[in-house]
């Protein structure tokens, strides 16, 4: 999932960045810090006092005293060489978004599935049409890709995307078919039609496959996590390289892994026994 293309994934999606002002109306000063903020980017995650006013669409002056007083709380930080970065306090305050007690629970179960693989193991959350990388365990010589923590991709193209997809509500669901679909390779999900199918074996078979829908040599197996309420809060996957793996023999390690994270957060059907445990009775 490149970095490089997560903006422009988004910005096709209809974003808009923080802090943009409303024609028409005077922009608030919460509008403005967001506006700051936003000005960020993987591709850009480093810029001047200038840049800043610039992307941000102020003036100099109220570019420096925002920025000033976003320093001095720790949401920024200024190097040596005078350029600005999102700081750790921002960080930190950003870790608790739908993060810590879903990631502590999670975490067992992405290292067990790290080491059947050795692999790429990703835990996301899902925003909109977009998923939301919260966590991520590799290996050095594992399959490349570009996903990172923090970083988003549209939801139709991912395993995790699919699988939180096909139980999300009716409406969302609805809205995703409805597209656009933006097309990565010749594998991508690109038509409603084939979004409905896939998101239906998903549903029969309890976790999706995305195999060379953003990059032809990687392949994803995702299953969804499930809440308290039993509502879908998050997805887990394994990418692995397309060729030499397959599938069915991923399907029920990742299955198995999400249904423990359900467990651990007290999702009602991860307490039952799985259906397959049923019919062989």
């Amino acid at each position: 999932m490149p970095d490089d293309a997560s903006g422009a994934a988004s910005q096709e999606h209809g974003a808009v960045p923080a802090g943009r002002a409303v024609p028409g109306r005077r922009p608030t000063v919460t509008s403005r810090v967001l506006g700051i903020l936003g000005a960020f980017t993987p591709e850009r995650p480093a810029l001047t006092i200038t840049q800043l006013a610039r992307r941000a669409g102020l003036p100099l002056s109220t570019a420096h005293r925002l920025v000033g007083e976003l320093a001095s709380w720790g949401a920024l930080e200024r190097d040596d060489a005078g350029l600005y970065r999102v700081g750790l306090r921002l960080w930190e305050v950003g870790a608790l978004a739908r993060g810590p007690a879903l990631r502590e629970a999670a975490m067992p179960f992405l290292e067990d599935l790290y080491e059947a693989t050795h692999e790429n193991v990703h835990l996301a959350v899902l925003d909109g049409l977009d998923v939301v990388y919260i966590e991520r365990i590799s290996a050095r010589d594992a399959v490349h890709v570009f996903s990172r923590v923090g970083g988003r991709w549209p939801a139709h193209a991912t395993g995790v995307g699919l699988a939180m997809l096909a139980h999300s509500d009716r409406d969302l669901q609805e809205r995703a078919i409805a597209g656009p679909l933006r097309r990565f390779t010749r594998r991508t999900i690109a038509t409603g039609p084939e979004l409905r199918r896939a998101l239906a074996e998903v549903r029969r078979t309890g976790a999706a496959v995305s195999d060379g829908q953003v990059e032809t040599f990687a392949m994803s197996v995702g299953a969804p996590v499930f809440g308290p309420d039993d509502a879908v809060v998050a997805a887990v996957a394994v990418v692995v390289p397309a060729s030499g793996w397959e599938a069915r023999s991923l399907v029920p390690v990742v299955r198995a892994g999400a249904r423990g994270i359900s467990r651990a957060l007290g999702a009602p059907r991860a307490l039952r026994p799985p259906e397959s445990a049923m019919r062989e009775v």
